[in-house]
């Protein structure tokens, strides 16, 4: 095998890792961003899954839905501002003849969305009610432009999901509500990645300084369910539990794989599984009430990722996840009620890490508010500001002929913020 197709191999199986699980990551993975509710957003979550004080609770708890009297409507939009650096990067590239190394440091590889949601709930009677919502886990991107020296191991990932949810609920007495609902999801990506300068001149013998290594859209529809419960102990304490089964998302695009193209594949991406608790106590003789939720998603679910036609594409080793959020409402008059909360989401990468997935523990921190205009309707405003954490980052690309060739290598740290604000209309009728 020659060095031109031997680079070239080599790089697009690298490239084609890195994005892949890029795009995991971007769809439910450990940089989720929740953007279904402003309201949920000022409160970081905490005890989503049963305050229902508007109809967007039906994306957290379909039983929750028990708890509304009237036909209520919800409005919203999210924008999601994700800033990504890479720090202390150094790029170590094979020339032919030997090594290079280089700074490869990136400012900010994020990149601003906005993301609406709508929720309708409909209660029948005082048993039964019914729901339809659409809303999005996940809206950004990411993108390194040509002055990232280690380009292989950036690129751009533009991946979006929608949730489309039908939903009812039924209240077996004044303690007990039950609810369960189907998730018809949608998710589509763009993935582009091109090698650095110095082995697109080795690759193209000097004639080009740009080599494209991958670029391919993919999209697909997925199927899955939910079901929740809620307990009322009294008017003012409640609990509520949910389940959230996500299927393999079949993504049907062209994959090029080690120099081949494989037209009309179908990808199979594992989504994770959901389950969260939720408690809502008002305080006795006060405007206060305090709120809480744990959550457990199910990211060991990404183990590997492959197609019909291209087979097997990379391993990833995630690990389970967690959320764990605190949060307080405070009536302040028949106007106003402020919120605030507190949130910490460990990793889901374990051993594993990567440049183009700047994943870490990270911690919430949401305020918000809520303006009733009259009695059927109000507007929310909710802002978080999410923080991570430096992660040590070393990837490289060995050459399929040589195990001892090292092709290319990045040590890295990297670091993932975002800010994240919510506004929404909801009126009942």
């Amino acid at each position: 095998m020659n060095k031109t197709r031997l680079f070239k191999k080599s790089l697009l199986a690298v490239t084609i890792t890195t994005a892949t699980l890029a795009s995991q990551h971007a769809l439910a993975a450990g940089f989720q961003l929740n953007a279904q509710s402003a309201t949920g957003l000022g409160r970081a979550f905490a005890g989503d899954a049963v305050i229902a004080d508007n109809a967007s609770v039906m994306a957290r708890n379909p039983a929750a839905m028990a708890l509304f009297d009237e036909m209520e409507l919800s409005l919203g939009l999210t924008s999601i501002t994700s800033m990504i650096e890479v720090k202390d990067a150094q790029y170590t590239v094979f020339n032919g003849s030997g090594y290079t190394t280089s700074s490869s440091n990136y400012d900010d590889a994020g990149d601003t969305s906005f993301v609406p949601n709508i929720h309708l709930v409909v209660p029948v009677n005082d048993k039964f009610a019914w729901g339809v919502n659409a809303y999005s886990n996940f809206g950004t991107k990411t993108e390194f432009d040509s002055s990232f020296a280690a380009s292989e191991y950036g690129g751009l990932t533009d991946v979006k999901s929608f949730n489309l949810g039908l939903a009812g609920s039924y209240r077996v007495n004044e303690q007990w509500s039950f609810g369960a609902g189907l998730d018809l999801i949608y998710g589509e990506g763009t993935l582009k990645r091109t090698t650095s300068p110095t082995l697109s001149a080795v690759l193209t013998s000097g004639a080009s300084t740009s080599f494209t290594a991958l670029d391919t859209k993919a999209d697909g529809w997925a199927l899955g369910f939910n079901v929740g419960t809620v307990f009322e102990l009294d008017d003012k304490n409640r609990f509520g539990f949910s389940y959230r089964y996500s299927p393999d998302l079949e993504a049907e695009g062209n994959i090029t794989k080690l120099g081949t193209t494989y037209e009309n594949d179908t990808l199979h991406m594992p989504l994770p599984d959901m389950a969260e608790f939720s408690g809502f106590h008002k305080i006795e003789d006060t405007k206060f009430a305090v709120h809480y939720s744990v959550q457990w998603i199910g990211w060991s679910e990404f183990d590997k990722l492959t197609a019909d036609k291209a087979g097997h594409i990379n391993n990833y080793e995630w690990q389970d996840g967690m959320h764990y959020s605190i949060g307080g409402t405070y009536y302040l008059n028949s106007d106003w009620t402020l919120r605030a909360g507190y949130m910490h989401d460990t990793s889901a990468q374990d051993q594993v890490t990567s440049i183009s997935v700047p994943d870490s523990d990270r911690n919430w921190f949401s305020a918000g508010f809520t303006y009733h205009i009259d009695d059927k309707s109000n507007v929310d405003f909710g802002f978080t500001y999410l923080m991570g954490e430096d992660v040590k980052v070393d990837e490289s690309t060995q050459s399929p002929s040589n195990p001892n060739l090292t092709l290319s290598s990045v040590s890295a740290t990297t670091h993932a913020d975002a800010i994240l604000m919510g506004l929404q209309y909801s009126r009942s009728f």
